[in-house]
């Protein structure tokens, strides 16, 4: 006969044991009587039940989650339906080198193949966009193939898992002794790697020497918790760098070697091109944006993305911190590291960099109504704080953001990432503000990218979440506009990307502003801040003005 005291656990409450052994303490979800036993498994753990109106917002939160505490995040969705519209999510993840766990539900595997309820081959769709997918086979595998998925986010580059649980696999108990539950901080080694030596001598030589190296500070570092390591190593060498994704805020604006303008000239003049935790992929011209004359390296956590797309003259893979770290320490007591002799390419920089500045001066101070989009992005970095978490979401207006607005910390930018999804701006406030709820997030909308996700506003506003939250509203999908118009003419313009003059204020609560006037933005950012409430600044900006980097994108030409 069985032994009715020996003590049993249910699938569900070992997978809640494992998030736990991770570190997780909250999870985000949409409900489904595939998953209900994980949330039992979580209340008895501790671990918070975030709940939102779309699996998309769960799986982005997710993301967001790990982007801001450097933890992996988790969403749990439940089958069918509940789990491709997370897929969106996953799959940003992917592109933007984020650590999440997407669990989904699964019908009963004594249904397997039967047609059950929202049953889907899961594990095939994920596979593509994520580094682990799989099935629990078993109960009592539970809360170990979730310590699994964890350890697979964290090889090579981070990015997501995904783990689906059958029904009876999840609801079933098993003897307690019978399961395998991880504990803390020992089923996974560590993955930081300082690189090659040998290759951290040869590029500290090449830094030494130098006379225009240019250093371009990608998502990695911060990724790596490297900007500590990132600043000294440009400050002690003298290089002027450049940040993008969530590299962004690694130096302060008015930093002597923090230049953002004048990229392009750089890399186009310089002897000595260092990519840090960034792929030669789009945003980079595919590698052909870098001078043929100059010597490239390339610094990357995974190996497969060194040298793709474009030849190198030297790669190393490893850990942002620890590489910048080393060669900075490899180039000490060389003759100064050869600082003193690039005074003058700095000069000549700060000279492009400043020319740059003038040209857009009279947009970004432009009193025209519509309001130019280049006033509203400077309204909004003239409003930030070094405490301000920024976050946009959109296309064409956001491109206006990045030429602009500058963070003035680190780990204070989020944009979607290289997939350039829409939608992910609500998901992200909530996470963020969850995490770092001494931070002020402020995030900026297109009215397209708002309008994907933006019931989940009823979130922030049920969890008492307080944001500024900007639309800048053209109603439009202004970035494809632009393309029609150059492809094939005005008169075609409008096919399939005009929106209706919605007026996104005061949405499911909150509080809320019209603006329509240049003047009024300030003012109207101040009141929301002071609002502490969630807050919607709908701003009505001019439909006929484009940013430059959605005129200068090759589909369009």
């Amino acid at each position: 006969m069985p032994d009715d005291t020996q003590d049993v656990i249910s699938g569900g409450h070992l997978v809640a044991k494992a998030l736990k052994a991770e570190g997780v303490d909250r999870i985000y979800t949409l409900c489904g009587g595939h998953i209900i036993d994980i949330y039992d498994g979580c209340v008895d753990e501790g671990i918070e039940v975030v709940d939102v109106r779309h699996e998309q917002v769960a799986a982005h939160a997710a993301d967001g989650y790990a982007r801001i505490t450097g933890k992996p995040g988790c969403a749990v969705v439940t089958a069918g339906p509940g789990t491709t519209d997370a897929v969106t999510g996953v799959a940003n993840a992917f592109r933007a080198e984020s650590p999440m766990l997407l669990i989904g539900g699964q019908g009963a595997l004594a249904q397997h193949k039967m047609g059950s309820l929202q049953d889907l081959p899961h594990v095939d769709m994920m596979a593509p966009i994520t580094k682990f997918a799989a099935t629990v086979p078993d109960t009592a595998r539970a809360a170990d193939m979730v310590a699994m998925a964890f350890r697979e986010c964290y090889h090579g580059a981070p990015g997501p898992s995904f783990l689906e649980i059958p029904r009876d696999v999840l609801d079933a108990t098993v003897p307690l002794d019978k399961a395998r539950v991880p504990h803390a901080g020992r089923y996974r080694a560590s993955t930081r790697s300082a690189g090659d030596p040998e290759a951290i001598e040869k590029l500290a030589d090449l830094l030494v020497h130098a006379e225009k190296p240019a250093i371009l500070l990608g998502s990695q570092v911060w990724t790596t918790r490297g900007t500590e390591a990132a600043v000294e190593l440009v400050r002690t060498l003298n290089i002027p760098a450049f940040m993008n994704g969530a590299g962004r805020g690694t130096l302060p604006p008015g930093d002597p070697h923090h230049f953002q303008l004048s990229r392009r000239y750089a890399f186009s003049g310089a002897d000595l091109i260092v990519i840090v935790g960034t792929p030669f992929d789009f945003r980079m011209g595919y590698g052909k944006r870098l001078s043929p004359d100059a010597t490239v390296v390339q610094i990357d956590l995974d190996y497969r993305t060194v040298g793709k797309n474009r030849d190198i003259d030297l790669g190393i893979v490893g850990d942002a911190e620890l590489v910048l770290k080393s060669v900075t320490e490899a180039a000490s007591g060389r003759v100064n590291g050869g600082a003193a002799q690039r005074k003058a390419w700095l000069d000549e920089l700060r000279t492009a960099e400043q020319t740059a500045i003038e040209k857009r001066l009279p947009h970004l101070k432009s009193d025209a109504s519509p309001i130019h989009p280049y006033r509203l992005v400077s309204e909004i970095n003239d409003f930030l704080t070094e405490d301000s978490i920024y976050i946009g979401d959109g296309g064409d207006i956001v491109t206006f953001s990045g030429q602009v607005i500058q963070p003035e910390s680190p780990g204070h930018w989020m944009d979607p990432g290289p997939l350039g999804t829409l939608g992910v701006g609500i998901p992200f406030v909530l996470a963020a503000k969850q995490a770092r709820p001494d931070k002020e997030v402020v995030a900026l909308f297109g009215d397209g990218a708002f309008s994907l996700t933006g019931w989940d506003f009823e979130t922030l506003v049920r969890y008492d979440l307080p944001f500024v939250g900007i639309v800048g509203n053209n109603s439009s999908m202004n970035q494809i506009r632009y393309g029609q118009a150059a492809k094939y003419g005005k008169e075609r313009e409008r096919v399939g990307n005009t929106l209706g003059d919605v007026h996104y204020a005061q949405m499911l609560g909150g509080y809320g502003e019209e603006v329509r006037d240049p003047a009024d933005i300030g003012p109207a950012l101040r009141r929301a801040r002071e609002s502490g409430k969630p807050s919607l600044i709908n701003v009505w900006v001019d439909p006929d003005a484009y940013a430059p980097g959605t005129m200068n994108q090759t589909m369009y030409k």
